[in-house]
């Protein structure tokens, strides 16, 4: 299953953002916009990592870390417009794990969130990869999307396995040529066209499809 993320900000067009950003990106999300609603979703929603800004209303961020880690060591990362040391460093005393100031780098912020998720659930991360609803099964060779499954070959396999690890840019088709045949000499190029073909039949047959786009001249995305 997908992570669960919970969005703790104020600010109703940023929240929204980064609600868009991580659901794009895989991840359940959910938000509150106070430290009550906050604590509630927390044991609704039980997310296995927070998003959290200081400067809420009522109780401030550094506040609700404080609270949370009283029953929960889920990694929690601060997003905020705070430029204060002291608030960088009263996060880290208070537990938490990452501190960004906004505005933040998209990517620079997804790339917390996946090493904070792959620290805290070593398992779950390399076992399962998870890219918009669909997950791929690394011990049992399998694709997953909304509860219906279809075994892979191994090619296919190490095809998903390549655009997964780099999901949401466009991977060369030589680069995909060198991993999938390991630096061989010569492989022939449709060989890769004829992998990714079998991949999509298979995936629409699951009802997932244009799961993989082709970019012209450049390569696959998903």
């Amino acid at each position: 299953m997908p992570y669960k993320i919970l969005v703790v900000e104020d600010d109703p067009v940023i929240r929204q953002q980064l609600q868009l950003l991580l659901a794009g990106s895989g991840y359940q999300v959910e938000a509150a916009g106070d430290a009550p609603a906050a604590l509630d979703r927390m044991k609704t929603f039980a997310p296995q990592l927070v998003l959290l800004d200081i400067g809420l209303p009522g109780a401030s961020g550094l506040e609700l870390c404080a609270q949370i880690r009283g029953f929960s060591q889920v990694p929690i990362v601060f997003v905020t417009s705070s430029h204060a040391d002291l608030d960088e460093l009263n996060s880290i005393l208070l537990g938490g794990d990452a501190f960004l100031t906004k505005p933040y780098n998209p990517a620079i912020l997804l790339a917390k969130i996946a090493a904070l998720l792959r620290r805290a659930y070593p398992a779950a991360s390399e076992e399962t990869l998870c890219w918009k609803d669909t997950l791929l099964h690394l011990e049992s060779g399998a694709l997953e999307y909304r509860g219906r499954t279809v075994e892979l070959t191994r090619n296919e396999q190490k095809i998903l396995y390549y655009l997964f690890r780099h999901a949401g840019t466009i991977c060369a088709r030589a680069d995909l040529v060198d991993f999938l045949w390991d630096n061989q000499l010569y492989i022939d190029d449709n060989a890769l066209s004829v992998h990714v073909s079998r991949i999509r039949d298979k995936l629409a047959s699951i009802g997932l499809t244009d799961f993989i786009q082709t970019k012209h001249r450049q390569g696959y995305k998903i």
